[in-house]
């Protein structure tokens, strides 16, 4: 994709996304026990898989706090968007089929992927379009860690 066919803060428009491509994105992250704790507290989720190593450590079978799952669906969108959406999406229609099939811990570097699933001319507007995402996350050994299916709203190009 030509940079001067991007939006200016680099999203991509409807018309040029194809159905079965997959995006490799570039950013890359390392998960740590701050976000763990920052996420978990700010969404009132008080769940000692997340936040009490002690708990972990005695009453599970990890040994040690799972990185919050809604975190890890959040990262895995948001390291998608600035290779796809940025500035092109109108809004996000729905997220389904989430998985988390592995866990996630702290110090685990995450990396995502974004196939093109679908995408149609929107029946009500016709400046804008639906696309289908698949995105998935793997930890640095190549373990799928999460997964979601997601439509997205988006703009066409001369819309």
């Amino acid at each position: 994709m030509n940079d001067e066919n991007r939006h200016p803060r680099g999203g991509l428009y409807f018309e040029d996304f194809t159905v079965g491509a997959t995006i490799k994105h570039r950013l890359t992250r390392t998960v740590t026990q701050m976000d763990n704790m920052l996420f978990s507290n700010m969404t009132l989720n008080p769940q000692p898989l997340h936040i009490d190593a002690h708990f972990c450590a005695t009453e599970t079978e990890w040994g040690k706090p799972l990185m919050n799952s809604l975190f890890t669906l959040g990262l895995m969108i948001g390291i998608s968007v600035n290779d796809t959406t940025v500035g092109t999406t109108i809004a996000n229609l729905g997220m389904t089929d989430v998985k988390f099939p592995a866990p996630l811990f702290e110090g685990d570097t995450i990396n995502v992927t974004t196939e093109i699933a679908d995408k149609r001319e929107s029946k009500s507007r016709p400046n804008a379009g639906i696309v289908d995402f698949i995105h998935r996350a793997y930890k640095q050994d190549g373990t799928l860690v999460a997964e979601c299916r997601r439509q997205a709203f988006m703009r066409k190009r001369n819309a």
